[in-house]
């Protein structure tokens, strides 16, 4: 069989493993959207079956053989080279860990998810310790099973690098952890700042009504051109985006005491599903039909949910959208509005955090999970170093679990590892958006008219249409020109802060 013959049944065979794990992607959406309570245990099973058919597809060896095979082949050209590699970078992962455990995670994670949203409702951890004490035992499992080789032997790889190899490939603890602690003193100095300030923005008025909100929602889903002919936006718990190409699907939330909630939130999703959205269609199903890492995802929803949807610009041409909306709501301008919608306040919830409070929240999700996953603290340690490390970075007491430990997803689907690339992601959106202001010069013009064209063109060019050619590093460098660095995100923020406030 030629060479050609043998890498277009390669693509066959991923293209399969690929419409699996989409399948995988209905089911927990409509989990977290649609399924009624009783479904859970269920749910829970299907999953872990999907998960263990995946895992023999991968590892079967008419796959793995030819993936093997084509690793080492010498008429491959770039780009079959680079889906070569992606595809044996998965298959590694996957040949390490054994099926069985691969299937009971995808199975408890789906049950926890569950438990989870019930104990929030209930703000107790004691009801959801149980749920994360097996998830974590199993992630600790799957993590010393990555980074073991074939015999054995443990490499130098943490447990925790091993998990968040996963969500920024080839990105470790020791390059991260200096990058993002080294964004504290500044990010805590314009925080302090700030607080003494005798410049206070005022709160919106309510109530706001559900409907209104999720209206005014859709217009601005409209304006920043997400298709819904290939999209979907619901309510859930917690925002999430999930699916990809035509079939992205997004949640958002609503509080009728904040509009503001709501709005960002489906901003943030927005962005994610725009990325998408716009992966080549012609590598759809295929190892570069899919994005680069979430680091770079997150800077897309972050982008757009700050820079573009958070600016002076922006707000002139929201303010009176959100008027016909609501009619008067405390934002008679839109300098009001910009004031509004950037009001930095310290508070418990991550998701609701302005700018200059987001990036202290994931440091210490990052440093909590880091020493779970490490084995230095236990779950039933877990509400407690939560709740003192918060007052240690904020200040305040955490009333309650649902503001404390139970706040966030994650760690009850087994995200371990995902939360920092929350923070890198507003480094790398930062870095963006300067190159994007280079490029379009008449950028602020047209956000004022409620145009999103020119930023959505720039974003396919620089960042969607490249799908996973280049990795993220290597990404960052070709659209911005410049090494990854914090300094563009603190920077701006130090501008648009000390302005707003009068530092």
């Amino acid at each position: 069989m030629t060479f050609q013959n043998r890498y277009a049944d390669f693509l066959s065979r991923y293209q399969r493993l690929s419409a699996l794990r989409q399948v995988g992607g209905i089911l927990s959406w409509d989990q977290e959207t649609m399924m009624p309570p009783k479904g859970a245990t269920a749910r829970a099973v299907q999953m872990g079956s999907l998960e263990h058919v995946l895992h023999g597809l991968e590892t079967d060896p008419a796959y793995s053989d030819l993936v093997d095979d084509l690793a080492n082949h010498d008429e491959a050209d770039a780009q079959q080279k680079r889906s070569v590699a992606l595809a044996k970078r998965s298959l590694d992962r996957t040949r390490k860990v054994p099926a069985d455990l691969a299937a009971e995670l995808a199975k408890q994670t789906a049950l926890g998810q569950g438990v989870w949203a019930q104990a929030r409702a209930a703000a107790s951890f004691a009801d959801f310790a149980p749920a994360l004490e097996i998830i974590v035992k199993l992630k600790r499992e799957e993590a010393d099973a990555i980074r073991s080789g074939r015999d054995g032997d443990v490499a130098p790889l943490s447990r925790y690098d091993a998990l968040l190899n996963d969500f920024e490939p080839g990105m470790t603890s020791a390059v991260l952890g200096p990058l993002l602690e080294g964004m504290r003193p500044r990010l805590s100095k314009l925080r302090a700042k700030i607080a003494d300030s005798c410049i206070k923005a005022k709160e919106l008025v309510g109530p706001f009504d559900t409907q209104k909100q999720m209206t005014l929602s859709r217009r601005v889903a409209d304006t920043l051109h997400y298709d819904f002919n290939a999209g979907r936006l619901d309510l859930s718990v917690h925002p999430f985006s999930s699916g990809t190409g035509g079939d992205a699907r997004i949640t958002t939330r609503v509080d009728e005491a904040d509009p503001m909630g709501c709005l960002y939130s489906t901003i943030h999703e927005i962005g994610h599903a725009l990325y998408e959205q716009g992966l080549p269609e012609n590598w759809s199903m295929q190892p570069l039909g899919h994005h680069v890492s979430m680091g770079v995802h997150e800077s897309q929803s972050r982008l757009w949910e700050n820079q573009i949807g958070r600016s002076q610009a922006f707000c002139r041409w929201l303010q009176p959208q959100a008027e016909i909306s609501f009619g008067s709501f405390g934002a008679p301008t839109a300098e009001a509005l910009y004031a509004a919608v950037n009001r930095v306040e310290t508070g418990f919830i991550r998701t609701e955090a302005d700018e200059v409070h987001y990036n202290l929240h994931v440091l210490l999700r990052f440093e909590l999970e880091q020493k779970l996953i490490e084995g230095e603290i236990d779950v039933a340690d877990l509400e407690a170093e939560w709740n003192a490390t918060f007052e240690r970075d904020f200040g305040l007491a955490v009333p309650d679990a649902a503001k404390g430990v139970l706040q966030d997803v994650h760690w009850s689907c087994g995200l371990f590892g995902y939360f920092p690339t929350y923070a890198l992601g507003n480094i790398y959106a930062a870095q963006l958006f300067a190159a994007l202001k280079r490029d379009v010069p008449e950028l602020h013009a047209q956000l004022a008219d409620g145009d999103c064209t020119a930023v959505l063109a720039w974003l396919r060019s620089a960042v969607h249409q490249k799908g996973r050619l280049l990795e993220a590093t290597d990404l960052m460098q070709e659209a911005c020109g410049a090494a990854v660095s914090s300094a563009p995100l603190l920077d701006s923020l130090e501008d648009k802060f000390g302005a707003l406030y009068d530092l």
